[in-house]
């Protein structure tokens, strides 16, 4: 489960966790209330995780990374196209007014886009977050219809959690590397 390089994990942590915190806020569109003091905790926490993991990642900016000309070129591209259909999905979404399905809409990009980085970085880690989160992706609009609950918060926090979950790993395959 663990990378090459101290770096490359303490970036991810970063990575992680940025986009947890943003996944709690999104569940925050609106959540039942007695979620909102778990959200705003998952929002700091992943931001304390991914402040870390750019102070670890900083410290050893020399050291070696699994990124070079070749992966980097790659990485941009496939994140390119993550964004492209995440979009695309959105816009879709938009016009057909389903609105309340882009956030489990961008999940599933974000899930499946995660394969091929972890390919790429070669960190089995990111698989298994890829798969937590496309799951999570299609689960929470069944799990929000079941219990009437808006599909943002559900997947909102249970991408949030994967991701939070992801950057603490990362940080301490990190930290214990360091």
């Amino acid at each position: 489960m663990v990378t090459e390089h101290v770096r490359d994990a303490a970036v991810t942590a970063f990575v992680f966790g940025f986009f947890a915190s943003s996944w709690f806020g999104w569940a925050q569109e609106a959540p039942p209330r007695r979620w909102r003091p778990v959200l705003i905790a998952g929002s700091v926490l992943a931001l304390l995780t991914a402040a870390a993991g750019v102070f670890l990642g900083w410290s050893h900016r020399s050291d070696g990374t699994v990124f070079d000309a070749d992966t980097s070129r790659t990485f941009g591209i496939i994140v390119g196209i993550e964004f492209g259909f995440a979009a695309l999905g959105a816009g879709a979404l938009t016009l057909l007014r389903r609105g309340e399905l882009i956030a489990p809409w961008v999940a599933l990009v974000v899930g499946v886009h995660l394969f091929p980085v972890a390919a790429l970085l070669d960190y089995p880690l990111i698989h298994v977050v890829g798969v937590l989160v496309t799951v999570v992706a299609i689960a929470a609009i069944f799990v929000a219809r079941a219990r009437a609950l808006t599909v943002s918060a559900v997947v909102g926090l249970g991408t949030g959690v994967v991701l939070l979950v992801a950057a603490v790993s990362s940080l301490l395959i990190a930290l214990l590397a360091y």
